[in-house]
């Protein structure tokens, strides 16, 4: 009965005990730049209709109980039609995702980043606004709109509209150019709070992590990421790295 059920075979403790530790080797072996490129082919095979819809069996699920390794943390938003781990193809246990409306940090969101960033030792740190944002749509509404939700909202929205630097976007006559502007305006100001982060930024210094941030087209399914944070600021090496990925991706098929 237990291997009619699909992955029950070896389901002793013992046996969950091992697995767990050579999911603890695999992850080790991973350097923040392959995690990226593993994200990139996620979303390749996501938005290429191929997704392979990981799911751990229930012998993987019992090894996961004792501790996980989540290879990336990420701030995105509640948005229902931006569920990251289904964007970026990944299962149970690839992504320790942190969600609220804007993707904006808070007091609640940074320390749940900074848990990810010091105990899980995740290698990729990202931010992922989306297009179509209900939320930076409403931070951009004048004040007094605003001032009409409620109180907990509307403090969130003047936070957000805070770093939309609505002076340049007032130069964006396009809709879909000034939408796509002001979340990824929002998306900098959100990597650029994480910069002030000193344990952060210790381990990007000691290249133990990759900060970036990204936009989700949902129209297309195709994450755009956004220039690389190095201590020195954009790592342009490692950027361009990303885009030959994905051009690979593109061109050859591979997944």
């Amino acid at each position: 009965m237990a291997n009619m059920a699909g992955g029950w075979q070896g389901f002793s403790m013992e046996d969950s005990r091992k697995r767990n530790i050579e999911m603890q080797e695999n992850f080790k072996e991973l350097s923040p730049a392959e995690v990226l490129v593993k994200l990139q082919r996620g979303n390749a095979r996501f938005w290429t209709g191929c997704a392979s819809r990981p799911e751990a069996s229930a012998f993987e699920r019992r090894a996961m109980i004792m501790q996980q390794f989540p290879s990336t943390a990420i701030l995105g938003c509640s948005d229902s039609r931006v569920p990251v781990e289904v964007v970026f193809d990944q299962g149970l246990g690839d992504m320790f995702v942190v969600r609220v409306a804007g993707n904006s940090l808070d007091t609640s969101t940074t320390a749940s980043l900074q848990y990810a960033v010091k105990h899980l030792s995740v290698k990729v740190l990202m931010v992922m606004g989306h297009e179509g944002c209900g939320a930076i749509k409403a931070a951009g509404l004048p004040i007094a709109q605003i001032e009409q939700e409620p109180q907990e909202l509307a403090n969130a929205l003047k936070m957000l509209k805070r770093g939309l630097d609505e002076q340049r976007l007032k130069n964006v006559h396009d809709a879909r150019a000034y939408d796509r502007e002001a979340v990824i305006t929002n998306v900098r100001r959100q990597v650029e709070g994480l910069c002030r982060d000193a344990a952060i930024m210790k381990k990007v210094q000691n290249e133990e992590l990759i900060l970036v941030g990204c936009f989700y087209e949902i129209s297309s399914g195709i994450v755009d990421f956004l220039p690389i944070y190095s201590p020195t600021g954009i790592s342009s090496e490692l950027h361009q790295k990303v885009f030959d990925e994905k051009f690979t991706v593109l061109v050859s098929g591979e997944k």
